[in-house]
């Protein structure tokens, strides 16, 4: 056998249509956290839907991407975080996506019932899951363990 000599070739009819969709969603979910990290609120918000479902760690579900937006403004006021580590998976049709990453952040101004903020830095990992629709994120569900959270800013 010579090396670099002709490979076998193979050809799966559909191949590239299958792997396309879910190219579109894992870009979306890193854009969504690349506009995170740069702190780009209204570049998350154009990512989602109108009716974008929030479900908030160990908290309510909202619904509406202006809820949305009072969520990132009291987040920003309390906390400045950095996404690290980002892994996306998606679903094979692309409706679905999950990402898991670490959170590196820092405790700026206490939020309510929760420890006295002075600063703290902490870092957690963190699951998000994603609803799809019409190329929009149409639902975003983080968890995290909130009491190693406390642990680290309450120590």
């Amino acid at each position: 056998m010579r090396l670099g000599g002709d490979l076998p070739r193979f050809h799966i009819p559909g191949l590239l249509s299958m792997l396309r969709p879910m190219n579109e969603p894992t870009a979306l979910i890193q854009r969504y956290y690349a506009a995170f990290n740069a702190s780009d609120a209204q570049g998350m918000l154009a990512l989602l839907t109108d009716d974008v479902r929030h479900d908030i760690n160990e908290g309510e579900t909202q619904t509406g991407v202006e809820a949305f937006r009072a969520f990132l403004a009291r987040m920003d006021a309390h906390y400045r975080e950095q996404v690290q580590g980002l892994v996306v998976m998606t679903s094979a049709d692309g409706t679905r996506a999950a990402a898991e990453f670490m959170i590196h952040g820092e405790y700026l101004r206490t939020d309510a019932g929760l420890p006295e903020a002075r600063g703290q830095r902490y870092v957690l990992p963190v699951g998000a899951f994603f609803d799809i629709r019409d190329g929009k994120i149409a639902r975003v569900t983080n968890y995290y363990n909130l009491a190693e959270w406390t642990r680290q800013v309450s120590g």
